[in-house]
């Protein structure tokens, strides 16, 4: 049988099969079958090289076009089946709800804690997720090798950029923006440390730092701006204490303890004894006065910064910090 022969029996048998396919995997077969690189038609095509010398144009042409007529015919047949697979689609049916993102409790909560801050006159200044050793040290009252670098466990990028291990650099950038203006701003802003992660203690995460500056501000103005935000975050009936502490760019310096959600049973977030810690604060130390351009024989101020995650987990008794970025979605959409 002549080359001829077989292109005319195969286009015959590729159009007879072609008119009984409804589907589309069955359409995919006969494409294999017919028009594949290893199908029957490239079989006939391979032959041609051993034909005479003058016959190959003929055949060529022959197999060329029969190619060219079983790919249209594939494409629309294709197009025909998609076709009539939509229209027996109901479309009454209800659809599918896309699943809808909300914010995270710990980017709520910033709003939050900025409206508290924002009804009491409160601006807000974004601070620096990199920043220098010179803002995050050394113009906060921390110069080089002082044993107060110790009390952070730094993250360094090169010699003198690191990821900010809090958000109190703010307010130097703030002082040095704003001089000689009285000024109150909360600051918000991702932290980074180098430490061991647990139930407590995370390597990244939430501050939101808080500045005062202008006359007559004592460590009392401190107290009554903390308490009247407590109440408003945490209600009124969780109970607040402030302790002696230190910091190098406050003093004096107070550590803010709330009472723990588990009412001092026992739990891991508070070991036990019925209070965390959410904040710490103090008189802005004269030395950061200065460095932010400020007269401290004129003027006085108070900061105090603390952790956002460390203020939400007491509110729904999340006894374990890791939830927060854990990429749980059974955690975060109780919060959506």
């Amino acid at each position: 049988m002549s080359l001829t022969e077989d292109i005319t029996n195969l286009r015959e048998q590729a159009l007879n099969e072609l008119g009984s396919i409804s589907d589309e995997r069955s359409l995919e077969n006969w494409r294999v079958t017919f028009l594949a690189r290893r199908g029957r038609l490239a079989d006939i095509i391979s032959r041609i090289p051993s034909l005479p010398v003058e016959e190959r144009p003929a055949i060529g042409k022959m197999a060329n076009a029969l190619k060219a007529e079983l790919q249209q015919l594939y494409e629309s047949k294709l197009s025909d089946i998609r076709r009539s697979a939509i229209s027996q689609v109901d479309v009454t049916l209800p659809g599918i709800p896309p699943m809808v993102g909300g914010l995270h409790i710990t980017r709520q909560t910033i709003y939050e804690m900025v409206r508290i801050f924002g009804e009491m006159g409160f601006s807000v200044y974004e601070g620096n997720e990199v920043e220098t050793d010179e803002y995050n040290f050394s113009l906060l009252n921390i110069p080089q090798e002082h044993p107060a670098r110790d009390m952070w466990d730094t993250i360094y990028i090169d010699d003198k950029l690191l990821l900010a291990t809090h958000t109190s650099p703010g307010q130097i950038h703030v002082m040095r923006k704003y001089c000689p203006q009285p000024i109150r701003f909360v600051l918000p802003g991702k932290v980074h440390r180098y430490e061991a992660v647990s139930a407590r203690r995370e390597s990244m995460f939430y501050q939101l730092e808080g500045l005062a500056i202008g006359e007559g501000i004592t460590l009392a103005t401190l107290k009554g701006t903390f308490e009247n935000f407590a109440r408003q975050l945490f209600g009124p009936n969780r109970k607040l204490r402030f302790r002696g502490s230190y910091f190098p760019f406050t003093e004096p310096s107070v550590e803010i303890d709330i009472t723990c959600s588990c009412l001092g049973k026992g739990c891991i977030l508070c070991k036990g004894s019925g209070w965390l810690e959410i904040a710490g604060g103090g008189m802005v130390h004269p030395v950061v006065l200065r460095n932010g351009g400020y007269d401290p024989s004129k003027v006085s101020g108070f900061a105090f910064g603390f952790g956002v995650e460390r203020s939400v987990m007491p509110r729904f008794g999340i006894d374990d910090i890791r939830l927060f970025y854990g990429n749980d979605l059974r955690f975060l959409r109780q919060f959506s």
